[in-house]
């Protein structure tokens, strides 16, 4: 089920990104009206659905944990809650890989140091090179140190690590081991900069498949991890022995006992593996392996763990089960920091019939397992499962023995003990987050239990987005998990779509007039890859596949439900009346198109395919190509028709080498005009029209006024407001967009590894106001203001605020400048979506220039980090130049 992960990734982004770097602004753009207006942005709640290769505890301060994820950024835990934060959301379209992350590293000298190694492919499907990220504020905030290499956080090897790593005594010194044959780097300025350890013996040689020609699995997997024996160094002095992993199965391991002046080759090591991880025990002096021989994380067939003595070099065999006995590698590799003896470790490509979870209290010397097998298939398990949180992790499966439901899980690379807590253990699999909270009673003989402790981490790659009129709010469909029903944004829906259960949804769609009948299409590895539903997606049946498909496409449903127009796959454009029972080619549409249904004609339907856009008037059985000129070249395009208006068709999409931005036709196809204000544009949606205004609202991922954002118009594309905010970008968004049809400004957003982003406005005013041009230095707005200031995280030292600032009066700003005085003397550390000064305890901060215009009844939003003692008392008075400000 997890094996189409890579896929969901590259076909979300081949519909409109691998082209490379961002496209150029359109020559011909005109100035466009901007305004802005504050959101507040939440996930349509999954929690989990995606891969979790590294789980990171800082082991200085307690209930401080980080998450990593292949390609939906980073995560902090807050203990108080019980749930993660996602820590970069503000990574933005231009360097959408870099929500890949390779590594993560917490410091433990200074635990508010916290460094992510980012970027997503090693080949040409990222065209940007990696980076490491470094806060200072636990990831409230970023700085980037580039490196000269990419990094792969979706790539083959992506569970072994961590690749990244701070010296435990001197934290200015960090190690980074980079895959493609880079080698091992090294900064020595606290993450700033970074230069080649060049006398560094071996950059590893192990590639997946060396035959793969498009970089993927071709790729050498590198150096894989990095371990400090902490013992060895002082503090303020930089560690003497550090372990460093290698991908080379005749040369896993190296070390250096003089803080990296010289390395060599660990004597005695075993050979004919990779080192998946290298875990040090410093107090009874072990190095513990997981070896596996293959990279990870779907593959691996055979395993061992051995245990190296840093003392003696005293190698030995601590495998819980004898490798000819193996049909895994081992990975999941963890001590107990309160009780070091202990160790646990996972068989991580374990897929059937479950993977397993290893224990031993003697540094390996015995060992016992999570499960074992009474008589075969009946097993005995020393666990209980509670997925009450999140139900759908059953999968709807009901599996035969040895087979259970839910699994423990599988690509289970990532398994840590809390290095306080004995009794809590965290470990990732190709789906979520679990968790225990009395692990000990493993050694009792008692259960435990383990749940999800996912929440918060929402790690989906979202490939279409529906919002019908009636029925449940939003329809999603996603990579790996198929999709899911929301009734309620704000709980996890009971189970993904079943009957039948795709791997990954590829479209679907709802009859406008008739929207409790819905279809979708998706990826299977055997079996239909079509379904309906009458009940609004609540109960699915599966269709019947023409000949030759294999994969979903695209799908588009009548606007009476009374047909559809199928472009899977495998095989050519195809229609059917009913529900699939049989299917006919359609004629005059090449295959591979995109089909869309008009929303008020039944019989009308749409497609489009290489820069030409197709029209069908009977059903589907026959289409004739527009005489529209000027379109994309490409296929990176998406579109959609205006429900209630029939013919009136939106399309956006193109690529910088060509056509690129959003177009309109009221004449079902026939023509289009291009929007001249907008230089980009890669999905269109309609959400209910703004009070006042009669055209449904108009919402778009896009380049608009300069800037790259999420945007909504409420008059037909003559004039835009961007919605989101330079913290809240979520890297690629290109997929698509909906709005809500019931209510007003709120919006869905997909995400490549984000989840379904939902927002709503805090204006409570009705359409836009065009602000004229781009507005210039002039005076200070003298209407009404509100401000909201609030606290969203504390920490010793340090905390993190937004602040909304809201024009109550009855005309529209065309510049701003906020200030306040502090009660406490903080200090402002770094601030965003605005520029600001400081003078003491004075704060004075003012517009940029995409967000200077603030329609009456409409808000504009900024944060900040910054720096207390004492208390962190906030503010009482603000003031918009001579004005007073009413605070919320």
């Amino acid at each position: 089920m997890r094996r189409t992960r890579i896929l969901t990734a590259v076909l979300a982004l081949s519909a409109g990104l691998l082209a490379g770097s961002p496209p150029a602004l359109a020559a011909s753009a005109e100035k466009v009206s901007v305004a802005a207006d504050t959101y507040t942005w939440k996930n349509a709640r999954i929690d989990g659905g995606g891969f979790v290769p590294g789980i990171v505890f800082n082991r200085k301060e307690k209930n401080l944990a980080y998450a990593r994820t292949d390609i939906g950024g980073a995560y902090r835990w807050t203990e108080s809650s019980k749930t993660w934060t996602p820590l970069l959301d503000s990574i933005g379209w231009d360097n959408w890989g870099h929500t890949g992350v390779v590594s993560l590293a917490s410091d433990t000298v200074d635990p508010n140091k916290v460094y992510a190694a980012v970027g997503t492919y090693t080949n040409s499907w990222d065209p940007k090179n990696g980076a490491v990220l470094r806060s200072a504020d636990r990831g409230a905030t970023w700085q980037k140190a580039d490196l000269p290499f990419k990094l792969g956080g979706n790539m083959p090897g992506r569970g072994m690590g961590e690749r990244l790593a701070v010296d435990p005594n001197r934290n200015s010194v960090l190690y980074l081991g980079a895959p493609s044959g880079k080698g091992l780097w090294r900064s020595t300025d606290t993450g700033a900069t970074w230069s080649q350890v060049t006398n560094f013996p071996n950059p590893g040689n192990y590639v997946q498949d060396p035959s793969d020609t498009s970089g993927y699995a071709s790729d050498n997997q590198g150096i894989v991890w990095v371990t400090f024996d902490e013992s060895t160094g002082s503090s303020g002095n930089a560690t003497k022995t550090v372990y460093v992993g290698v991908a080379d199965k005749d040369n896993a391991v190296y070390r250096s006992t003089d803080a990296g002046a010289t390395w060599s080759r660990l004597p005695g090591q075993p050979t004919g593996h990779l080192a998946h991880k290298g875990v040090l025990d410093a107090t009874n002096g072990y190095l513990y392996l997981a070896y596996s021989d293959k990279g990870g994380p779907y593959d691996g067939g055979k395993g061992q763990l051995w245990r190296y003595a840093t003392a003696t070099g005293t190698w030995t065999n601590i495998s819980p089960v004898a490798e000819p006995d193996t049909y895994y590698g081992f990975a999941g590799l963890t001590v107990d920091r309160q009780k070091p003896g202990t160790v646990m470790a996972t068989a991580y490509s374990s897929w059937w019939p479950d993977t397993q979870i290893f224990r031993s209290t003697d540094s390996g010397g015995t060992w016992t397992k999570a499960w074992d097998y009474t008589s075969y298939p009946n097993r005995s398990n020393r666990f209980t499962m509670d997925v009450s949180s999140s139900p759908w992790l059953t999968w709807g499966a009901n599996p035969s023995p040895p087979e259970q439901t839910p699994k423990l899980g599988w690509m289970t690379e990532a398994l840590e003990i809390d290095p306080f807590n004995s009794d809590r253990m965290m470990y990732g699999t190709g789906a979520t987050i679990y968790g225990t909270e009395n692990l000990t009673r493993w050694d009792g003989g008692t259960q435990f239990t383990i749940k999800p402790m996912v929440q918060g981490l929402e790690e989906t790659a979202v490939n279409d987005l529906a919002s019908p009129p009636s029925g449940a709010p939003l329809l999603s469909a996603l990579g790996d998990i198929g999709g899911f029903r929301h009734t309620d944004l704000t709980k996890v829906p009971s189970m993904m779509y079943t009957s039948p259960n795709f791997t990954t949804t590829t479209s679907l769609d709802y009859a406008e007039s008739n929207p409790g009948t819905v279809v979708r299409v998706g990826n299977l590895d055997s079996g239909p890859h079509i379904a309906f539903s009458t009940d609004n997606g609540a109960n699915w049946f599966a269709g019947t596949d023409p000949s030759g498909v294999s994969e979903g496409g695209t799908v588009a449903a009548a606007a009476d439900g009374s047909r559809f127009v199928w472009s899977p796959t495998g095989t050519g454009v195809q229609y059917t009346t009913g529900f699939g029972n049989s299917w006919s080619a359609s004629s005059g549409i090449p295959t591979g198109a995109i089909v869309e249904s008009d929303r008020v004609d039944p019989k009308t339907f749409y497609g489009f395919k290489s820069g030409r856009f197709y029209v069908s008037t009977d059903g589907g059985a026959t289409f004739a190509a527009s005489n529209a000129t000027g379109l994309p070249s490409g296929d990176s395009v998406r579109f959609k028709a205006l429900p209630g208006t029939k013919g009136d068709i939106w399309l956006a999409g193109g690529a910088a080498d060509g056509a690129y931005g959003l177009w309109h036709s009221t004449d079902g196809g026939a023509t289009f005009t291009k929007l001249s204000g907008v230089e980009q544009a890669d999905t269109i949606g309609f959400g209910k029209a703004a009070p006042g205004a009669s055209y449904q609202t108009l919402y778009t991922s896009a380049k608009i006024g300069g800037v790259r954002g999420i945007f909504r118009s409420t008059d037909k594309g003559a004039t835009w407001t961007r919605i989101n905010d330079d913290a809240h970008q979520w890297g690629w968004t290109g997929a698509a967009i909906t709005g809500d049809p019931r209510i007003y400004g709120r919006v869905y957003v997909s995400t490549n590894g984000r989840g379904v982003v939902y927002g709503d406005t805090s204006g409570t005013g009705g359409g836009e106001t065009d602000p004229g041009p781009d507005p210039e230095p002039g005076p200070e707005p003298t209407g009404a203001c509100a401000v909201t200031y609030k606290i969203t995280n504390e920490w010793s030292g340090g905390f993190q605020a937004d602040v909304q600032l809201t024009n109550t009066g009855t005309s529209a700003w065309s510049g701003w400048s906020l200030n306040w005085s502090f009660p406490s003397g903080q200090t402002v550390s770094q601030l965003w979506n605005a520029d600001y000064t400081q003078s003491g305890a004075s704060v004075t901060v003012k517009n940029v220039n995409w967000n200077a215009a603030v329609a009456a009844g409409s808000s504009v939003g900024f944060g900040f980090t910054g720096s207390w003692s004492g208390s962190n008392t906030k503010p009482t008075v603000f003031k918009l130049g001579d004005q007073s400000c009413r605070v919320n």
